[in-house]
C-alpha cells in the first residue's frame, strides 16, 4: 500500500461497534480484509460471534424506548450532519472503498455521494411522518391513526455497494426512531465501520447502532432473529439467502424487507436511438464492474439492429481499461474474489459451447487480482445458462428477438423481477412495454434507475418491500389505530 492508502485504512477503527463503544470480539477472533486487485491483506478487523450479537441486541433494546421519544427534528439533524460528514470525507472514503471492494475510484466517489444522499433524503422524511384523524361512518366515534417505530432492527448488507446499502437502510431506521444492528459483508467491513464512526460523530446516541463484521453470518443472525426482541429484518443479497432468512424470520413473525437477486432484461427495439441505447447498455452492464443486482443481465436486440448494436457495444467494451481501481484511467476493477471470477468464466464457457460468439474479451485478465475482461457475446442462445443466472460480472450477452410480443415473453420468462430496461422512440410502445414488464422498476431510455428519492425494489423472487423514496420509511413504521368513543 502507498502511504496515502495506509493512512486511509489506519483511520478506521478495526473493532466491533457495540452500544456506542469500540470493542474486541468476545472470542478475540479477527478476520482479514483483502484488496481484490492484489490479493494482499489490507488489515484485520474484529470477527463477531453469537455473544457479540446478543450484546448488541441488549444495547439496542435498552436504547429503543428513549430513542423513539427523540424529537423528529433532532433525528433529522443527526442524519443531515452525517450527510455533511460523508461529503466532507468523500475522497478518503472512496479510496477506502476501492481498496476493499475493487471498484474504480471515480465510481467509489459516486457511491459515497449516493450513500450520503440517503442520509439527506431521510433527514427530510424524519419530520414528515404523518398519521390521521377521521370520523367513523356512523358518526359515533373518531379514528386516530398513529405511526410509530417498529423497534430494534436487523440490517444485512452486501459487499458490492458497501456504503450505500448501509445508508439506504440506516437512514430510514434513524428517521423512524428505530435502533438497529448492522451486519456488513465480511469482504467489505471497513466502509461500514467508517460509517458507524461518522454517525457517532454526528450525534447518534449510544446503542442506536451497532456494527458486527463476521465470517459466521448464520451464527450471528440466527440467534438475533429467533430472540424475539428484533422486530424487523432488512436484507440485501441473494434470493437463496433471502429465502433462508424468511424462514428464520417466520418463527417470530418479523417484519421483513428483502432486496434480492435480479435477472434484468435490456430491450433494444429497432426504432431506438442506437447511440443512446449503447450508452445505456454500458451503464446498465458495467456500473460497479457488472457486480450489481440491477445490472443488465440479458440484452435483447431486435433482429434488424442486433448486429450493429452488438458491434458498437463490443467496440465500447473493448476500449475499457482494466486494472487496480486507484490507478489513473482505470474503468474496470477486479471482481470481488476468485469464486466470482470462476463463476463468470463458467457462464461464458457454457454460452460458447452452445454456439455464442465472443466479440471481445472472454477470459480472465492479467495480474494478481481477480480480474475478468469486459466481454460481449453475440448469437447467444436462449438455452445458455447465463440467460437464467445472475452473471455478476462484466459480461454482456446479446440475444435477438423479432417482435414486441416475443421480447415481452422472453423478458418475463424468469422467476426474478427487480428491474428491466427499454429503449425505443415510440411513445405508445414505451408505455405498452413498461406496463407489461414484470419488474418492480423500469429504466425507460435510461441505464440507471437507482435514486434515493425513488422507491427501489422488485417483484416475484426479487424481493419484498421498497427502499428509498417517500415509501422507504414506511418499512420501519407500524400503524396504530385508536378508536375514540363517546363523542
Amino acid at each position: 500500500m502507498s502511504d496515502r492508502e495506509a493512512r486511509v485504512v489506519a483511520q478506521v477503527d478495526k473493532k466491533l461497534f457495540v452500544g456506542g463503544a469500540w470493542t474486541d470480539a468476545a472470542s478475540g477472533a479477527v478476520l482479514a480484509v483483502e484488496d481484490p486487485s492484489t490479493r494482499e491483506t489490507l488489515c484485520e478487523v474484529a470477527d463477531a460471534g453469537k455473544e457479540d450479537a446478543l450484546a448488541a441486541l441488549d444495547a439496542a433494546q435498552r436504547a429503543q424506548p428513549s430513542w423513539a421519544k427523540v424529537a423528529p427534528r433532532e433525528r433529522s439533524e443527526i442524519l443531515y450532519r452525517g450527510y455533511q460528514l460523508l461529503m466532507e470525507r468523500q475522497e478518503d472514503l472512496a479510496v477506502l472503498m476501492t481498496l476493499e471492494m475493487g471498484k474504480p475510484l471515480a465510481e467509489a466517489r459516486g457511491e459515497i455521494a449516493y450513500a450520503a444522499e440517503f442520509l439527506r433524503w431521510f433527514s427530510e422524511e424524519a419530520v414528515r411522518i404523518e398519521g390521521g384523524f377521521s370520523t367513523s361512518p356512523d358518526g359515533k366515534s373518531r379514528f386516530l391513526i398513529m405511526r410509530q417505530p417498529v423497534g430494534p432492527c436487523m440490517l444485512i448488507t452486501p459487499w458490492n455497494f458497501p456504503m450505500a446499502m448501509g445508508t439506504r437502510k440506516i437512514g430510514p431506521a434513524i428517521a423512524a426512531g428505530c435502533t438497529m444492528i448492522l451486519k456488513p459483508a465480511h469482504q467489505t467491513p471497513l466502509s461500514a465501520l467508517a460509517l458507524a464512526g461518522i454517525l457517532a460523530e454526528a450525534g447518534l446516541p449510544e446503542g442506536v447502532l451497532s456494527v458486527l463484521p463476521t465470517t459466521d453470518p448464520g451464527g450471528v443472525t440466527e440467534p438475533l432473529l429467533s430472540d424475539g426482541r428484533i422486530r424487523k429484518l432488512s436484507f440485501t443479497g441473494s434470493t437463496a439467502v433471502g429465502r433462508k432468512l424468511l424462514e428464520q424470520s417466520a418463527g417470530q413473525v418479523l417484519r421483513t424487507s428483502m432486496e434480492l437477486g435480479g435477472n434484468a432484461p435490456f430491450l433494444v427495439f429497432d426504432d431506438a436511438d442506437l447511440d443512446a441505447a449503447v450508452d445505456g447498455a454500458m451503464l446498465a452492464k458495467m456500473r460497479n464492474i457488472g457486480e450489481a443486482c440491477t445490472a443488465a443481465n440479458r440484452i435483447y436486440a431486435q433482429a434488424g439492429i442486433a448486429d450493429e448494436f452488438s458491434q458498437r457495444l463490443s467496440d465500447r467494451m473493448g476500449a475499457l481499461r482494466m486494472g487496480r481501481g486507484l490507478d489513473d484511467g482505470v474503468n474496470v476493477g477486479p471482481l470481488i474474489d476468485d469464486k466470482a471470477r470462476t463463476k463468470v468464466q463458467s457462464l461464458v464457457d457454457d454460452a460458447v459451447d452452445r454456439g455464442a460468439r465472443v466479440l471481445v474479451g472472454g477470459g480472465p485478465g492479467e495480474g494478481a487480482g481477480h480480474f475478468y475482461q469486459p466481454t460481449v457475446l453475440a448469437d447467444v442462445p436462449f438455452s445458455a445458462e447465463l440467460s437464467n443466472t445472475e452473471i455478476f460480472g462484466p459480461v454482456a450477452p446479446v440475444l435477438t428477438f423479432d417482435t414486441e410480443e416475443e421480447a415481452l415473453r422472453v423478458a418475463n420468462d424468469t422467476e426474478f423481477g427487480l428491474v428491466s430496461y427499454l429503449y425505443t422512440t415510440d411513445l405508445n410502445r414505451a408505455m405498452r412495454v413498461s406496463e407489461a414488464l414484470e419488474t418492480g422498476m423500469v429504466g425507460l431510455n435510461q441505464g440507471v434507475v437507482s435514486n434515493p428519492a425513488a422507491p427501489f425494489g422488485g417483484v416475484k423472487h426479487s424481493g419484498l418491500g421498497r427502499e428509498g423514496g417517500r415509501v422507504g420509511i414506511d418499512e420501519f413504521l407500524d400503524t396504530k389505530y385508536v378508536g375514540i368513543g363517546g363523542i
